[in-house]
């Protein structure tokens, strides 16, 4: 019965009156499916957040709710929901602000826009938990003050705050200009020198793993470098030193940032690590010179990361067709390819680069029509979910190639209805076929229902509004929790027995 009360939270078509109801009865699954209705009133969303705390959240979230709504004392994360919305009101910031529970006064410093009297009470908080919440979140000012901060933690959380000045950013980087740091979590909890195990067995130990301390801090000073590199606020020139830096995950950060200088780019192009050169041919910052020779590496990854850079030269890119294994995706430079170059591309001898165009799906009737009736089964299942596909040229791809492709004609948008009831009956079955089709809008009843006997599209299908309401109120006894709630929630289910199951609670 819970997954179908859980079903029926959701289910739109479910009448006001039964809305009421199940509010009254609400567990915390139900709640959560009620607080996503889009016809909930002022009235009930109240009724609701004041049962059940868990959907105050999302409702404030949404806002469902306002600050006269709440009681911060009685829903304290609802109260925390608004003050995240900047919905709050500031005397809640003053009251968490002194609340004895650390969790809290963590949360309300995460909050936006909060008072200049908070922020500086949070600011000298004695949990170092809180100021490091402060201090990723706060504005520049407070961040640059906390970059001076004696605990290693909250400069972390400063270099990860995009507000920190450029400036103090480049001195959490190399070190200068700051008073050293006294403290971090590891010294603060352990004996040093001391080095945290990656698999720690202690279930109330929250170190990170590998974290370590022998006086001088040096696992969260390498997380303040590494919270820096990838902050996009980091001046150009702070980056350029850590290309060669011994550390891969440094290394690694520098790869993708935007303003990579070139000199930096050049050394990272022959670094032994392929995540870091993969990410490195993805950026949009290198040239093509750079392209032209990342173009030449051995590693499949590094490959596949340059065919998804945006400014791959397209005879590049039509090189990298056939060895990257790009696979079914509409690669960057494809989107912005001009239309002189579609028709060279969907003219070419090799199957693999005219799969690339074929991903397009505003391709001119001309090209689109042409891709549709290639040879080659991979160039059709590229094209086959293109819109203003005719029945015909879609069931002449299925005669052609079968199990190949009938997956993608099945989720081609204008698939007509008789086009999937006849696809649902193809020996051998798809699998991926059925469920394609039980989430497609032009699906009929007996398409559907052929689409029952799949395992993984039976509870797609039970939420489709164009089952038969018999159906969908016997697979309301399901085994399977999954197609329960989904036939609960389907808006075809009959009325009658939505007041039924409602009337069933008292």
């Amino acid at each position: 019965m819970h997954h179908v009360l859980c079903g029926l939270a959701a289910n739109a078509a479910l009448p006001t009156d039964l809305v009421d109801r199940l509010i009254e009865v609400a567990d915390d699954d139900i709640a959560w499916d009620l607080a996503g209705r889009e016809d909930l009133s002022r009235a009930q969303a109240v009724a609701l957040a004041s049962r059940v705390e868990g959907s105050a959240v999302r409702l404030a979230h949404q806002g469902r709710l306002t600050a006269a709504d709440i009681d911060p004392a009685a829903l304290p994360q609802a109260a925390f929901a608004l003050l995240g919305e900047g919905a709050g009101s500031p005397d809640w910031a003053r009251l968490f602000a002194a609340d004895p529970a650390v969790e809290h006064r963590e949360k309300l410093a995460g909050s936006p826009g909060l008072p200049p009297d908070v922020v500086e009470t949070l600011a000298a908080d004695p949990d170092v938990r809180v100021v490091a919440e402060l201090a990723l979140w706060t504005t520049a000012d407070v961040a640059a003050r906390l970059a001076e901060h004696p605990h290693a933690e909250v400069r972390r959380a400063v270099a990860a705050n995009e507000a920190t000045p450029p400036a103090v950013l480049a001195m959490l980087i190399n070190g200068e200009g700051l008073p050293a740091i006294r403290r971090c979590l590891v010294c603060d909890r352990e004996q040093t020198p001391f080095v945290h195990e990656p698999h720690c067995p202690r279930p109330d130990c929250d170190l990170r793993p590998g974290a370590s301390c022998d006086g001088s801090h040096e696992s969260t000073l390498h997380d303040i470098q590494q919270m820096a590199l990838r902050n996009p606020a980091l001046p150009t020139e702070a980056v350029v030193g850590f290309a060669d830096h011994p550390s891969t995950l440094l290394r690694w950060e520098l790869a993708a940032r935007p303003d990579l200088p070139p000199e930096a780019a050049g050394r990272l192009a022959v670094d032994p690590h392929p995540g870091i050169r993969a990410d490195l041919a993805e950026n949009p910052a290198i040239d093509e010179t750079l392209i032209r020779a990342l173009a030449g590496d051995r590693d499949r990854v590094v490959l596949r990361g340059l065919a998804h850079n945006p400014h791959v030269p397209l005879d590049v890119l039509t090189h990298l067709a056939g060895t990257a294994k790009i696979g079914s995706t509409l690669l960057p430079r494809i989107a912005t390819a001009s239309a002189d170059e579609i028709e060279e591309l969907a003219a070419s001898p090799d199957p693999a680069v005219r799969m690339l165009p074929a991903q397009r799906r505003d391709l001119p009737a001309g090209i689109r029509d042409a891709l549709a009736a290639d040879p080659d089964a991979k160039v059709l299942k590229s094209v086959a979910g293109h819109p203003g596909l005719s029945e015909a040229q879609l069931r002449a791809m299925v005669d052609r190639h079968g199990i190949r492709v009938l997956a993608k004609v099945a989720a081609n948008p204008d698939a007509p209805g008789t086009l999937l009831e006849d696809l649902t009956r193809h020996a051998p079955p798809v699998h991926r076929a059925f469920r394609e089709i039980a989430g497609h809008s032009n699906a009929t009843a007996p398409a559907l229902i052929a689409c029952l006997a799949d395992e993984r599209a039976r509870p797609v299908a039970a939420g489709h509004p164009a089952l038969p309401p018999p159906v969908i109120a016997e697979l309301l006894d399901d085994t399977d929790w999954r197609v329960v709630e989904a036939a609960a929630a389907n808006p075809s289910l009959p009325r009658g027995v939505m007041a039924d199951l409602v009337a069933g609670l008292r």
